[in-house]
């Protein structure tokens, strides 16, 4: 089914893969809410989270959901470009 050529490029592409996943957690993207501030990888693995102010527990917990939304967001479109870079040049139309 796969030409030899295929199968190099597939390795080649998961081997790119495994680079920009090790590169992604080393970068670290945040947000903030309200006081709340949450930091996650570039892979969306959170690393942590800074409570600043006094605030009641339904708006800690409102403000760490936005601030955790907000930055996986930003780690996810992180993600993407970091692994549309590694398809670069080995699947057509990347």
């Amino acid at each position: 089914m796969f030409g030899n050529g295929m199968m190099k490029k597939m390795q080649e592409m998961q081997l790119k893969m495994e680079e920009s996943k090790a590169r992604l957690a080393n970068i670290t993207v945040g947000a903030e809410s309200g006081g709340v501030k949450v930091n996650v990888d570039g892979n969306g693995v959170m690393k942590d989270i800074q409570v600043n102010g006094d605030m009641s527990q339904e708006e800690l917990i409102q403000n760490i959901v936005t601030a955790s939304n907000q930055a996986l967001s930003q780690a996810n479109q992180t993600k993407e470009m970091e692994m549309a870079q590694s398809a670069k040049g080995i699947l057509p139309g990347m």
